[in-house]
């Protein structure tokens, strides 16, 4: 492989066309325009527009609906792809929640369901924002507090969500809620219910939370007060959705990987393009082992972290157990992206620290990777209880 190329997933042509046609949308869109809107915070909406136009926000959703119906290892490719072309985490953000967010529609909506809203999210119609993560509760999802109360008709919902992305610009959010208590549930994974409804502004206050990286796709605090959502709203059994939202997690973690291996990929190519032009006492930067050394070992972890994602994606695809994988994948891909953008800032010296040369934005856009959706002490305890059999630390 060129190592200058890309990661090749392997010889599928079908795959290499997918990836051809995500990097022509992709190449529409300069490191000008990633720049503005770290600067601006404006959504991209000309970007959403453009993968929505080329049938690109549903490529995992079923071809009845719209979609393409492909699967983990497909999409993997998508995002590696969007990823390596300097819109950071704020492109990947942008087209990343369509593919298997709203994975319970797909395998627990009803036909009625799928068919109402399945095709307006392949189309773009409908930007969808998540309403999951609590202040309170944090990875712990079993202590939500976001109550839905049985009324006639429906539920009266009232609450708070922290860190939902896009709910500035949705105009559908799926929320996840207890229908009963955690104190009177059987069990605590009992008792949560999940919704996809009309973001009802009137009852549900949007309040955008500053931070480091990802400006254009806004991250929210929202309350929830008195919102009414239907029965035909909620998504399969009423206390069951704690089971639901597990189906997207392992899809979730290798996406996440396989964008920050594109993000470390794209930051490393600017430093390498910088070591062989930057001259310095009469000769390229690159010259001296002291840049090349740590560059060369930022490839060879990226190239490591693709593998481990490949595999997971695959085994998703064939049905078969990927837990740890999918796991280890995101730890993998999050922590050679971030190290690959931090040295190619390193690498490039005091412009590094310079917004014009981008490393120090894809270096800040990166950096999420390793926190969400979940953290690196989760999935080594999962590892080590999981793989290894040791005793359960919390």
């Amino acid at each position: 492989m060129d190592a200058q190329s890309g990661f090749d997933p392997g010889p599928s042509e079908a795959l290499a066309a997918l990836r051809e046609g995500v990097r022509a949308v992709m190449r529409r869109f300069d490191d000008d325009y990633w720049l503005a809107r770290d600067e601006d915070g404006v959504f991209p909406v000309e970007f959403h527009k453009a993968m929505a136009d080329g049938g690109w926000l549903g490529v995992t959703m079923p071809t009845e609906y719209g979609g393409s119906g492909l699967g983990v290892t497909e999409a993997a490719v998508m995002m590696h792809e969007v990823a390596s072309h300097g819109g950071g985490m704020t492109a990947t953000s942008a087209v990343h929640i369509n593919l298997f967010g709203p994975h319970p529609i797909v395998v627990h909506g009803t036909p009625e369901q799928k068919a109402r809203w399945v095709p307006r999210l392949v189309a773009g119609a409908d930007q969808c924002c998540f309403g999951f993560t609590e202040p309170d509760a944090g990875l712990n999802t079993t202590r939500i507090k976001t109550f839905a109360q049985k009324v006639d008709g429906g539920y009266l919902v009232h609450g708070q969500k922290v860190w939902t992305s896009t709910a500035q610009v949705a105009n559908k959010i799926m929320l996840l809620t207890r229908t009963t208590r955690y104190e009177d549930a059987k069990r605590p994974t009992d008792g949560i219910t999940i919704f996809y409804t009309d973001l009802d502004r009137a009852k549900i206050e949007v309040r955008r939370i500053a931070k480091m990286g990802r400006k254009a796709v806004d991250s929210n605090s929202i309350f929830i007060d008195g919102l009414f959502i239907p029965d035909a709203d909620r998504i399969g059994e009423e206390g069951k959705g704690f089971s639901y939202i597990l189906d997207s997690l392992n899809p979730e973690r290798v996406l996440i990987a396989v964008e920050a291996i594109g993000i470390g990929q794209d930051a490393l190519r600017r430093a390498a393009k910088y070591g062989r032009e930057r001259i310095v006492f009469d000769r390229p930067i690159g010259q001296n082992q002291g840049i090349q050394h740590p560059l060369a070992e930022r490839w060879m972890y990226l190239e490591s972290a693709w593998l481990m994602a490949m595999r997971a994606a695959a085994l998703y695809d064939s049905g078969k157990p990927c837990g740890a994988e999918a796991n280890a994948a995101k730890f993998l891909g999050a922590r050679a992206g971030y190290d690959a953008a931090l040295q190619a800032v390193l690498t490039h010296g005091g412009f590094g620290y310079a917004r014009e040369y981008h490393v120090e934005r894809l270096l800040r856009e990166v950096l999420i990777t390793r926190i969400a959706p979940i953290t690196e002490q989760l999935i080594l305890s999962f590892i080590a209880e999981k793989v290894l059999d040791q005793p359960k630390s919390y």
